[in-house]
């Protein structure tokens, strides 16, 4: 049977167990969080250039005289 003492060592070891769980969630989150915003940070720059480089282009053909497909704008 257990004592008093075991007992609140025991207490005591779970909570330190439950509170160094719960950092390395965080940091785990943390981590993912940090990944998400950097993958989205570089598709958002490779489709703006891809925007950019397709709106110059249309541009291009414009000012050439070239006649743009229907529904494209």
């Amino acid at each position: 049977m257990p004592t008093i003492e075991t007992d609140r060592a025991r207490k005591r070891a779970e909570a330190m167990f439950k509170q160094e769980e719960r950092l390395r969630n965080g940091q785990k989150a943390m981590a993912e969080y940090e990944a998400n915003r950097i993958a989205v940070r570089e598709k958002t720059a490779r489709l703006r250039a891809l925007r950019l480089a397709r709106d110059a282009a249309l541009q291009q053909g414009d000012v050439a005289g070239t006649k743009r497909r229907s529904g494209q704008a």
